[in-house]
């Protein structure tokens, strides 16, 4: 299968249900890191779980509404970026990301992101990519200002917190695809 490089050491591929094992054995270094984070349908907890959570995105693949796809540092899977939702017919996408701690500050998000951006952009025709996130979680809002996403504002209240008390707020970002191809934006481009 095709793996796509984006630095020296790390490569983006297909995240397959047949990588369950691999998927749940990264989940369990990432699981307490990310559950503030991702939605609890996500944090798989058993083999047939993390089975299910990649066969789930396999068949949006599959019938062009999402996908998802690994980052393998060294050959060990740390993370990885997904379409949320995908639509040509509407031209709207949402992409997500997650990261285990040990490979954040390397930028891997943002490389990751800006190739499903592209492809979305330019070989879909898709004309607006939003990323929506917990209020509180600046790792994300950081990623979103770095590719140059505008924030459309915050939903308040919209689920029940995973971690804690309360519900939490979610903010909107959006790119649009004429500002993704314009110079401002290529500026925040990681190649």
């Amino acid at each position: 299968m095709f793996a796509l490089p984006l630095t020296e050491d790390v490569v983006l591929r297909p995240l397959e249900p047949w990588r369950a094992e691999e998927f749940l054995t990264h989940l369990d270094r990432a699981r307490e890191h990310i559950r503030p984070w991702v939605g609890p349908s996500f944090v798989a907890t058993d083999l047939d779980s993390a089975r299910a959570v990649l066969q789930r995105h396999a068949d949006r693949w599959a019938h062009d509404g999402g996908g998802i796809w690994g980052l393998w540092d060294r050959g060990t899977l740390v993370g990885g970026v997904l379409f949320v939702s995908f639509d040509a017919a509407l031209g709207l996408c949402e992409v997500g990301c997650w990261l285990e701690p040990a490979a954040e500050g390397r930028g891997l998000v943002s490389r990751a992101v800006t190739r499903l951006v592209d492809w979305a952009v330019h070989e879909r025709g898709i004309q607006r990519v939003e990323w929506r996130c917990n209020a509180r979680n600046e790792r994300s809002i950081a990623v979103a200002r770095r590719l140059g996403f505008s924030l459309d504002g915050t939903l308040r209240s919209v689920y029940p917190a995973t971690v804690g008390e309360g519900r939490v707020d979610m903010e909107v970002w959006s790119v649009l695809a004429d500002e993704w191809r314009g110079s401002d934006v290529v500026e925040h481009r990681v190649q």
